[in-house]
C-alpha cells in the first residue's frame, strides 16, 4: 500500500510539473510521445497514431499492464488504426475507417480488438458494443528487449502484411490483408478499353498477368504491344521472363541479350545482372 501511494505522489507531482509548464507556456518532452506510422499498402494505406511508453525499468506484462486486464495498446489517448479500404484483420472483416486498438494481454494469448471509440481516453469510454473486430494471437518472447513501445509493419506484400506490437521482451503479430484482385483486374480491363491506343495499360496488363500467374499468353499479347510502341529494357526483360514461362527458351534468352545490350547502353547494370541471371536459369 505505501509503495502505491508513494506513486501516486509521484505521478500527481509530475502531472503538476507539467500543467505549470504548459501554463507557463513552456514547451517539454513527453513522457510518451507520439507517433504516427503510415505504411502504403494493397490500394491504399494503414496508419497507426498512438503515444510511446517506456519500459524504464519496470515489469511490464503481468504487472505494470496485468494480464487478462484490458490495455490501451500504448499511452494516453486511445492507439487509432486507420485503413484506407475494406480489410480483413486476422481474417475478421474490417470497413475501411477509423478504429480504436485495444488488447488484453495474457500470459499465453493475447485479445487484440478494434473498436469505434476513436475519441476515448485510453480505455475510458471503452465498449464491448463497439467492438468491429476481437480475436486471440499467441504472444511470441524476444530474445532482445524493446525498451520504448513499438507498432510496425513487416512482411510487406500486395495484398498482405503484418502488423506487430513490440514491448519489453513481448511481441504480437497479425496478419492484414486485402482482396484486391478484382478491382486490378476490372482497372485493367477497363484501360484497355480506351479508344487512344497509346493510352492502353500494355505494360501493367502484361506485369499483372505475369505476376499473379494468369493467361500466360495474355501475358506475351500484352507485353508485344508494350514492347511494339516502346520498347524499353525493363520492357524487353518482362518479355524474356514471360517467353521462359512459356517454356520458349531460345526466344527468352535472345530476348534477355536483347535488353541487356539496352541495359548496357542506358548504363544499368543491375538489369544486365537479372538479365544474365534469366539465362543461366534456361
Amino acid at each position: 500500500m505505501k509503495k502505491q501511494v508513494k506513486f501516486l505522489a509521484v505521478a500527481a507531482f509530475v502531472s503538476t510539473l507539467s500543467l505549470n509548464a504548459m501554463a507557463q507556456g513552456i514547451k517539454m518532452p513527453a513522457p510518451s510521445p507520439v507517433q504516427t506510422v503510415k505504411q502504403d499498402f494493397a490500394l491504399s494505406s494503414v496508419e497507426v497514431t498512438y503515444s510511446r511508453p517506456s519500459v524504464k525499468g519496470r515489469s511490464i506484462f503481468g504487472a505494470q499492464e496485468p494480464y487478462n486486464v484490458l490495455w490501451r495498446t500504448g499511452a494516453n489517448a486511445a492507439t487509432k488504426v486507420t485503413f484506407g479500404e475494406d480489410v480483413k484483420v486476422n481474417g475478421v472483416n474490417v470497413p475501411k475507417g477509423e478504429y480504436a486498438l485495444y488488447t488484453i494481454p495474457g500470459a499465453n494469448e493475447w485479445t487484440v480488438i478494434l473498436n469505434k471509440g476513436i475519441k476515448n481516453w485510453g480505455k475510458d469510454g471503452y465498449k464491448e458494443s463497439d467492438d468491429v473486430a476481437r480475436f486471440k494471437v499467441n504472444p511470441v518472447q524476444l530474445p532482445f528487449a524493446v525498451e520504448t513501445f513499438m507498432i510496425n509493419f513487416e512482411n510487406i506484400r500486395s495484398n498482405a502484411m503484418n502488423m506487430m506490437l513490440l514491448w519489453e521482451t513481448t511481441m504480437v503479430s497479425f496478419e492484414i490483408t486485402a482482396d484486391i484482385n478484382p478491382k486490378i483486374q476490372a482497372s485493367i480491363e477497363e484501360g484497355l478499353k480506351n479508344p487512344d491506343a497509346a493510352k492502353r495499360p500494355y505494360w501493367e496488363a502484361a506485369n499483372w498477368y505475369f505476376n499473379n500467374n494468369l493467361d500466360i499468353n495474355k501475358a506475351l499479347e500484352y507485353v508485344n504491344a508494350a514492347t511494339a510502341s516502346n520498347s524499353t529494357f525493363w520492357k524487353e526483360h518482362l518479355k524474356a521472363k514471360i517467353l521462359a514461362k512459356k517454356g520458349d527458351k531460345a526466344a527468352a534468352k535472345a530476348t534477355a541479350q536483347k535488353s541487356i545490350t539496352m541495359a548496357k547502353e542506358a548504363k544499368n547494370e543491375d538489369y544486365v545482372r537479372l538479365n544474365e541471371k534469366l539465362i543461366a536459369s534456361l
